[in-house]
């Protein structure tokens, strides 16, 4: 059975990197751990450094240190024709270059805390052919997963 992949994008990488427990850490430790496949863009790195450093700027070494520690995956950002090509996935335009680098990428799950975004809307996960999600419910869904 090939590996689990799961793209985070930074809301849930950086819960995972500022809470020492909940789903978002589980879900770190499980690709530090090699169980599963972190993917993330270079616009989730970027969004995640520019918040911790404005935020928690003391955490913004220990943050580059858990991302390089977590084995995760990071991919060149889609290009701007391709983020214009899916602009219908999700109503917020700043959303679309996260689902197109995980519909590229061709990830199990999309990891989010951006409920109103990726998951209130429904019509999100049909369109991008992504399984999105919370960290907790990406969490249960491995461990389903890895159970078979």
């Amino acid at each position: 059975m090939p590996k689990i992949d799961l793209f985070l994008d930074s809301s849930a990488l950086m819960a995972g990197i500022i809470s020492d427990q909940g789903a978002a850490r589980a879900l770190l430790l499980l690709g530090e751990d090699e169980k599963i496949i972190l993917t993330v863009s270079e616009q989730v790195i970027a969004e995640v450094e520019r918040n911790i450093a404005r935020k928690l700027p003391r955490l913004l070494p220990v943050t580059r240190k858990m991302i390089l520690q977590t084995n995760v995956r990071i991919l060149n950002d889609p290009s701007p024709e391709e983020v214009h090509e899916h602009l219908d996935w999700i109503s917020h335009a700043a959303d679309v270059p996260i689902l197109v680098a995980a519909a590229r990428a061709k990830v199990d799950f999309l990891v989010t805390l951006n409920t109103r975004h990726f998951i209130e809307d429904m019509g999100v996960s049909r369109r991008s052919g992504l399984r999105i999600g919370t960290p907790g419910d990406a969490l249960a869904w491995v461990r389903e997963q890895l159970s078979k």
